[in-house]
């Protein structure tokens, strides 16, 4: 990516280093119903408490705090131009829509984390809070997407990114609120249909934003998208549910298969219009 010298976003939170006191046991399982939880704004302790977790986090302090690496902080400085790459974009597309864009924050920490939308654990992956308008990254994320999801490259780190502020696109849409709405009365397979459509939606603005933004300020070099197209394929559903449960259950699917996300990521890339991206109309995802 082309754009490591330019302009940072005033829209940081640094928390790393910070300790997040109080110990706890979960299981994978209660992670991924917990993340789930976060995207719709419910706080993730209902569901930790329901699976008999004890909960008693001491206060967030920057006391004792490990040193931070000069790689880290390059790569929280890359988050925070990333971050300032999406103000720049979605702010003239909602202008052009009759709408002020509301910039969302970015929280960076270290292993855990209060959130608008209860206790966020680095080991749920970057999140968004729609209750408080952030999004959650603890960098180490990173790491794992280029070794463990063996999607290495900057501007698949950005994608996620990207992916992320989508969800906040949705939430100032209103869309994340009628989904919300549209889950509570619908069966748990129907529910996950409908995360799995704003999820999809989220890649697509993902896609979006990589349009406006190469066309307008060209930050796109050779081998980018199929970074961003690397990240999408290792993080589908049917790829994770393969790796760690060795078998495919598509009726479990809460963000979509491999081949969906990369789809829906090319649509906002090759046509970069909000139009393009109506998963929830779409009859072939």
């Amino acid at each position: 990516m082309l754009f490591r010298k330019g302009r940072e976003s005033q829209n940081v939170e640094d928390r790393r280093g910070s300790h997040f006191g109080g110990g706890r046991t979960i299981g994978i399982g209660t992670i991924v119903l917990a993340l789930v939880a976060m995207y719709f704004g419910i706080d993730p302790s209902i569901v930790l408490d329901t699976a008999g977790v004890t909960q008693s986090p001491a206060p967030e302090s920057a006391k004792d705090a490990a040193p931070r690496s000069p790689a880290e902080d390059e790569l929280a400085r890359f988050a925070s131009l990333v971050l300032a790459d999406t103000e720049d974009t979605w702010g003239p597309i909602f202008e052009a829509g009759g709408q002020k864009y509301q910039e969302p924050r970015m929280v960076l920490f270290t292993g855990a984390t209060r959130s608008g939308c209860g206790v966020g654990e680095a080991a749920m992956g970057p999140f968004y809070c729609p209750a408080d308008h952030k999004v959650y990254l603890d960098l180490s994320f990173f790491n794992e997407l280029q070794q463990r999801f063996r999607a290495p490259g900057d501007f698949a780190q950005a994608y996620v990114i990207a992916h992320e502020v989508g969800h906040h696109v949705q939430n100032l849409l209103g869309i994340s609120g009628k989904v919300q709405e549209a889950r509570e009365r619908a069966s748990e397979r129907e529910a996950n249909q409908l995360s799995v459509r704003l999820e999809l939606q989220a890649d697509c603005f993902a896609g979006v934003w990589a349009h406006h933004a190469d066309r307008t300020r060209q930050i796109l070099e050779a081998g980018d998208v199929e970074e961003a197209l690397g990240a999408a394929t290792a993080i589908g559903d049917d790829q994770l549910q393969r790796r760690t449960q060795g078998r495919v259950m598509p009726d479990s699917f809460t963000h979509g298969s491999s081949a969906q996300r990369v789809r829906w990521f090319r649509a906002g890339l090759e046509k970069g219009s909000v139009r393009a991206c109506d998963t929830f109309n779409a009859t072939n995802l």
